[in-house]
């Protein structure tokens, strides 16, 4: 069953935002799907409509034109209903400070309906030494494990998630990626945003790539490192080292080059590697093996030409077919909660 399908789904904001006098689009006619049980990473340079895509799903703002479903509703329409199965858990939550980390999760625990327990959920996120003390003393770290953990409550369906791992330290980091984890194999999506690549890459299933408004590919990381032709890197210590001709004959593989008594090898996928490694034990002594894939950063840089944090870049590397979301650079605001802005009609 699909948990996330948006169809045509586009927001435009009126000029006058950001000194700029034309209509801000901030989503444009954006077609995704997500399956139930999936991670989906969802990422972009700053103000790619990321956040947007997040507030229309939750009906924080109202499209333009098109529709977003969750679980087959309407997420206009359905909104209650929806919410129910459904956490959030949003970049910048703002806490009451007065109140304790108990008596948050006590409020989301009734005002979900749920029977969680306070203090499991807090242990939960790592605060149970904390859940009596008020919030306002509390790191920006410790926060985001209170919002995380609110998020948690009632064991949703689908978790939304602005930048999760915004203000954790690496221990934070690692404990969202566990509970993650946890869930999902549980049966539970999970849909969020994120600049943190390497977060991306431990526990997603299948990513978004957004750029300059559209979204310029949806697939597997390992698919979206086949697509550019850099998928991993293989370096063999072989002596005598053979001639890189031989090995560049061999299907999937891109380039050969020798380094004193090593053969590095740029393969297409990671199942490329045995080929080559087959190919150089057939005909040299092979002393060591050692291989790495190309970087996450490196592989974001390729589709979305280095980000466009400084102004309008380039138009990256192609129009995905599953649709387009994005926005101008100057609607990086606009991506937190636009319910203020003037809606331009489509």
């Amino acid at each position: 069953m699909t948990a996330i399908e948006t169809r045509g789904l586009t927001k435009r904001f009126a000029g006058g935002r950001f000194g700029r006098s034309e209509p801000v689009v901030a989503v444009d006619d954006l077609d995704l799907t997500v399956e139930e049980g999936t991670v989906f990473g969802f990422l972009g340079p700053n103000g790619a409509g990321k956040s947007t895509t997040i507030n229309l799903l939750l009906d924080f703002i109202r499209p333009t034109a098109g529709e977003a479903r969750l679980f087959g509703m309407d997420a206009n329409t359905d909104s209650t209903a929806i919410a129910d199965r459904i956490g959030v858990l949003p970049e910048g939550y703002g806490f009451d400070g007065s109140l304790t980390a108990r008596e948050y999760v006590d409020w989301t625990v009734r005002t979900k309906g749920a029977r969680d327990d306070p203090g499991e959920i807090l242990s939960t996120v790592g605060l149970a030494d904390a859940a009596d003390r008020p919030v306002d003393g509390f790191s920006t770290g410790m926060r985001q494990r209170l919002a995380f953990g609110m998020a948690l409550v009632g064991d949703p369906d689908l978790l939304l998630m602005d930048e999760p791992s915004a203000g954790l330290d690496p221990n934070g980091i690692q404990r969202i990626r566990e509970i993650v984890r946890e869930r999902a194999a549980n049966g539970t999506t999970i849909f969020f945003s994120s600049h943190v690549l390497g977060e991306v890459e431990a526990v997603c299933d299948r990513v978004g790539v957004m750029n300059e408004g559209e979204l310029v590919a949806v697939d597997t990381i390992d698919e979206l490192r086949r697509r550019v032709g850099r998928g991993t890197t293989i370096r063999v210590e072989c002596a005598p080292v053979p001639d890189p001709a031989g090995v560049t004959s061999l299907d999937g593989v891109h380039e050969a080059e020798r380094d004193d008594q090593t053969l590095v090898v740029r393969c297409a996928s990671a199942g490329d590697k045995v080929d080559v490694v087959r190919h150089l034990a057939d005909r040299t002594t092979v002393r060591n093996i050692l291989s790495s894939p190309v970087a996450l950063e490196e592989l974001f840089n390729t589709y979305t030409e280095g980000g466009r944090d400084e102004g309008v870049g380039g138009g990256g590397v192609g129009r995905h077919s599953a649709g387009r979301d994005g926005d101008t650079v100057d609607d990086i605001g606009a991506e937190r909660d636009d319910a203020e802005s003037t809606e331009v009609s489509q």
